[in-house]
């Protein structure tokens, strides 16, 4: 019986946007300012993918490092040369949030010249490409079906092996609860931002660099991208890192079988509408639970069903 693809889209999209969503959160515990450049870190990584494979001809994957430390330093350029003058300046967090949105037109700017180059110079498809023949196979599946979720299971569980194993790990949750105290007791709170920043724009850039082998590269992917991305850090508390990977699961699953099973239902028109499902998950995590899943308190809504 042949693997409906619509399954293979759900496994895919749903573990890149739980990395992504872990990258945002990383950002976030920091400056506590949601960074809307973040999914265009990943459209990055999306494109040295494609340099990777169509023009200096390796394998799609050698691409991941890559990847991680471009669009990690490119998340670092926007700390340190923005966030952090304006922070010091004593910006509030609206302004800090609209700086990274210009930050974010300037980095589809260039993603949209670099698309250009690649064009005018080696003659390679740069705008709705995709590098699906470029991936192996396994069991008769796409490689990246079983390489999205590996992935990310073994990016969380290192995350959880750092945050809590190690004294960086321990300066690190220090310097985002309480970076005055931790200070006092002698952590390096900017480098422990900066790291934060490096690592949040790293996940992004290999989420991209996975991503390019399924779905559609575009200059302009980030801000289709940001609303799923925001849903599934919302759904997951924003502050937390394993509710962010929940929330991706979660709004990543939601999204790609539920527009099927509702096309379904109704017809394909409603295809066109999926951008919906994650804003209707914002307005509903935000309305009903504001910390998302990492604020409910789930010991005490046991005790109540067994109660009941």
């Amino acid at each position: 019986m042949a693997f409906d693809p619509i399954f293979s889209d759900a496994i895919i999209f749903s573990s890149l946007l739980a990395l992504l969503s872990i990258g945002l959160s990383l950002t976030y515990l920091t400056t506590r300012v949601p960074n809307f450049a973040h999914a265009s870190f990943a459209t990055i990584g999306v494109y040295i993918a494609l340099i990777a494979t169509r023009v200096w001809d390796v394998v799609p994957y050698l691409a991941i490092p890559i990847a991680f430390v471009i669009s990690g330093l490119v998340a670092l350029a926007l700390y340190h040369f923005i966030l952090k003058p304006l922070i010091r300046k004593g910006a509030s967090q609206a302004i800090q949030m609209i700086a990274t949105l210009a930050f974010d037109l300037v980095v589809i700017a260039l993603l949209n010249i670099t698309a250009d180059f690649i064009v005018k110079t080696f003659q390679v498809t740069s705008r709705e490409f995709t590098l699906r023949s470029y991936d192996g196979e396994f069991m008769g599946l796409p490689l990246i079906v079983f390489v999205a979720p590996i992935t990310i299971a073994i990016l969380a569980i290192s995350l959880h092996i750092v945050l809590r194993k190690t004294k960086f790990g321990i300066a690190m949750r220090a310097a985002t609860q309480n970076p005055d105290l931790a200070e006092t007791v002698g952590v390096n709170v900017k480098l422990v931002y900066g790291v934060s920043w490096i690592l949040g724009g790293g996940f992004a850039g290999i989420a991209g660099a996975l991503m390019s082998l399924w779905f559609l590269g575009d200059p302009n992917l980030g801000p289709l991208l940001i609303p799923s991305v925001f849903a599934a850090s919302i759904v997951g508390g924003f502050l937390s890192i394993y509710g962010a990977i929940a929330g991706g699961i979660f709004v990543g699953l939601t999204e790609v079988l539920g527009t099927r099973f509702l096309a379904g239902e109704f017809g394909s028109w409603l295809i066109a509408y999926r951008p919906l499902i994650p804003l209707v998950f914002i307005v509903v995590t935000l309305l009903l639970a504001p910390r998302g899943l990492a604020g409910i308190n789930w010991s005490r809504l046991r005790r109540n069903g067994s109660r009941s």
